[in-house]
């Protein structure tokens, strides 16, 4: 009877780390927003093709802009979070040995992505942005960019995978937000990507079943050892009596 209550005691400690364990992969894994987020944006299917008619930039991605502006009806100055619409986005622009650039166009939107490439490490970073707007609550025509980011960072041959929403500044009154991202702006053969380097946050959600996993691997584990202890001295005591 004492062996099939210390047999139930473990059973028992082993559930109750599997309860814990499960507790620690929900709170690692959700985060609760400080604040509702806007409906996530559709994914967009853009390309640059060059003068002799092949594809020299694929991106595909979901597009969220963030705009401070003075508001006509408001009389103030309000922050506005809009999805660029790929169904009425229109994609060019152009590619070069150590530069490129992505214009989509929408309605009344002029987003432009510019990306740079070291030839000496063959890296490459999205380098600028600029947006132009002229929707029909701003008091005047918006515009802002930066030609000093260092985003989105690649190695030539390879493309540039973030499947997490990224938020990407620009400048006090303007920033993107990038979801399912996988852009290629350089060496790309063909119409298809090369293989992706992923995003720091991607591989932060990859970590966090792994570290769960081993935590709870090394709790039984110590559970399990301190069982055939337990069971050990209990068999040390029988002989002895």
């Amino acid at each position: 009877m004492a062996q099939l209550g210390k047999i139930q005691s473990w059973s028992h400690g082993v559930m109750l780390l599997l309860a814990v364990a499960a507790v620690l992969h929900q709170s690692l894994a959700t985060v609760a927003p400080l604040h509702s987020d806007p409906e996530k944006p559709c994914r967009g299917n853009y390309s640059v093709i060059n003068s002799n008619g092949t594809i020299c930039l694929l991106a595909q991605m979901g597009l969220q802009l963030n705009i401070s502006f003075t508001s006509l009806s408001q009389n103030k100055t309000v922050k506005d979070v809009v999805n660029l619409q790929p169904n009425v986005t229109k994609s060019s622009g152009s590619c070069g040995t150590n530069s490129a650039s992505l214009l989509l166009t929408g309605e009344k939107t002029n987003l432009t992505f510019f990306f740079t490439l070291n030839v000496t490490s063959s890296k490459y970073h999205l380098s600028g942005l600029s947006l132009s707007a002229d929707w029909s609550d701003m008091k005047e025509p918006f515009k802002a960019a930066n030609n000093s980011l260092d985003y989105l960072p690649g190695t030539l041959g390879h493309s540039y995978m973030c499947r997490d929403k990224q938020h990407l500044d620009v400048t006090p009154d303007f920033a993107v937000n990038t979801f399912q991202l996988q852009v290629q702006p350089f060496g790309l053969t063909g119409d298809q990507f090369a293989a992706a380097e992923e995003c720091q946050l991607d591989e932060d959600d990859m970590l966090i079943p792994i570290v769960v996993g081993a935590a709870l691997a090394g709790l039984v584990l110590i559970v399990l050892v301190a069982y055939l202890i337990g069971r050990k001295r209990s068999h040390a005591g029988y002989q002895t009596i």
